[in-house]
């Protein structure tokens, strides 16, 4: 395998993680609410669509990383597409003629949660992930190139602040989709789906930190990329010959 290709296959890998996860979180999306422990008498709930979203971070922190802000901002924005083509799907699939007999509670009712889902991730997805990607940047800026840790852990935290306060408020105001407990106080509830789903996301940002800096360097070697900061522009670290040609 040439030079090129390694960066091509390890380019699209990470891609291929990233976009897959976003499918697969507009379509688990709100289906279900997982409690994953409780402190004291607060539990913690987080939506089962959240558990692989934390991946997509750790994707967009490679790709910055080693690809540069460019190719992490235009993979966002391939993400968007794929929101936008799932929702087109789901629409298709319910305004499509179904078969004479056939059960179709089920599908309309995933239609009904991940319409919800999509529409507060969407928003959510957009302001998160450039969050996620400017900031990042941010740091490489100030920390010259240095400090793994901190581009790392200081995009994801923020980032993740912004996706999961912005999802869980979408969700109640606009899409009605959250199991808030009639009768009892709406704000603190909101706020306990925020802080669990930001604690999960939380603990997932922290404890890649060691695996980032493991992928970080195995791939610099892998790829053949200067362990300097430097970035791959076009798949061919800046002020280096081109291994294609």
């Amino acid at each position: 395998m040439t030079l090129q290709q390694r960066r091509d296959l390890a380019f699209l890998v990470l891609a291929g993680i990233f976009l897959g996860t976003m499918g697969m979180l507009n379509i688990l999306g709100l289906t279900r609410f997982l409690q994953l422990g409780s402190i004291g008498s607060w539990p913690i709930v987080v939506a089962v669509g959240a558990l692989p979203y934390p991946v997509t971070f750790l994707c967009t922190d490679l790709i910055s990383e080693l690809w540069g802000e460019r190719k992490a901002g235009q993979l966002v924005w391939v993400g968007l597409a794929l929101n936008g083509w799932i929702v087109l799907i789901l629409w298709l699939g319910g305004i499509l003629p179904g078969l004479a007999g056939a059960p179709e509670a089920t599908f309309f009712e995933v239609r009904r949660l991940a319409f919800g889902a999509v529409g507060a991730s969407m928003v959510a997805y957009l302001a998160a992930q450039f969050t996620d990607v400017r900031l990042f940047h941010f740091w490489k800026r100030v920390s010259g190139g240095k400090a793994l840790w901190l581009r790392n852990n200081g995009s994801t935290l923020v980032s993740q602040l912004v996706d999961t306060t912005a999802v869980v408020l979408i969700s109640h105001y606009a899409s009605h989709l959250l199991p808030v407990r009639a009768g009892e106080p709406v704000l603190p509830q909101l706020a306990s789906f925020i802080a669990s789903g930001y604690l999960f996301k939380l603990i997932a940002a922290l404890a890649d930190t060691l695996p980032f800096y493991g992928l970080v360097a195995w791939l610099r070697r892998w790829l053949e990329v200067p362990g300097d900061g430097a970035e791959l522009l076009d798949g061919v670290p800046e002020g280096a010959p081109n291994p294609g040609t």
